[in-house]
Formats: C-alpha cells, structure tokens, sequence
C-alpha cells in the first residue's frame, strides 16, 4: 500500500467534507495502526490535528504511549503542537509530504497568538516577554504533586519505559 497516497486521499476527503487539508496515518509492521483527519472544524477542538488524533488512536491500541517501530505520514510539516507530541510518541519516523512554504499560497493560519512562522521566534522568549500574555505564580504544593509522584514511583524521576537520549 501506498501510505503516502492514503494520507493525500484522507485529507482530500476531510476538505470535501468541510474540514481542513491536513491528516495523518501511522504504520506500523507495514499495516495501517492509526489514520486521521484533522478535526478542528467539525468539532471546534483546536486539538484535535490530524497528528494529535492519530497518535491517540494508536497509543489506544498499542496499549502504550510509545510509538517506537511505527512510521507516522503526515500531509505537511507538523505545527509545534504536533511536532511536540510526535517526539514525544518516539515514532521511528515522520514523513511530511509538503511544506508549510509550499502550501502558503493556498492556505494560512494566522490566529492571534500563533503565527507558523514566528511561533519559534516567540516560543524561545522567556513567559513574561511572549506576546500571549502568561505569568509565573509559584506554588510549593505545585511541586509537592511532582515529589508524590516520584515518591509513587519508588523514587525514580522518569516515566517508566520511556525512551531516553
């Protein structure tokens, strides 16, 4: 099968049905694991991405929240959202079909705070500088969540099975 195809055929169908040109498939051992359109028109969920969806019906299935050994076929390069959950998925490999420059001409997202192509530019500023208004209100029993779940989990820091560098 040509997942690439598939993906291309997924988003022209989403587009025909009102939604955006965007959708996903993962593959894993050279079968279709999880596939998805992007969402967010048809449910008024800024979340719900093609990518996002797809990885939560994999990691479903899979019973795990770890992607190692699947490919994942995404339309266009993912948004930082979705390239923030693909690595930490730890699929083997993402493949994106176009480019946010290539498919500029024919379609944009420019919503108050997030801009594709400044986002990195603003993300990389401390909170108190970005654009999106955020504050720092420090609380000890906000930490204390983070030493009772380290103290749950027999002293260790890391999630249990999660890859490491």
């Amino acid at each position: 099968m040509d997942f690439a195809q598939r993906t291309i055929d997924l988003a022209r169908r989403n587009v025909d049905e009102g939604g955006r040109p965007f959708a996903t498939v993962i593959v894993k051992d050279g079968e279709i694991l999880a596939e998805s359109p992007n969402l967010v028109a048809q449910t008024s969920d800024p979340t719900a991405h093609a990518e996002i969806l797809a990885i939560r019906q994999a990691c479903l299935r899979l019973g795990t929240e770890h992607l190692t050994g699947t490919t994942i076929y995404v339309l266009a390069h993912p948004c930082p959202m979705c390239l923030g959950a693909l690595y930490y998925c730890s699929p083997d490999e993402v493949v994106f079909l176009t480019t946010r420059d290539a498919y500029e001409p024919h379609y944009v997202d420019d919503r108050k705070y997030f801009e594709l192509d400044t986002f990195y530019t603003e993300f990389a500023k401390t909170p108190d500088q970005r654009r999106l208004p955020m504050r720092h209100e420090p609380r000890e029993d906000a930490l204390e969540v983070y030493r009772l779940w380290q103290d749950r989990n027999g002293g260790q820091r890391r999630v249990p099975g999660a890859l490491t560098a």
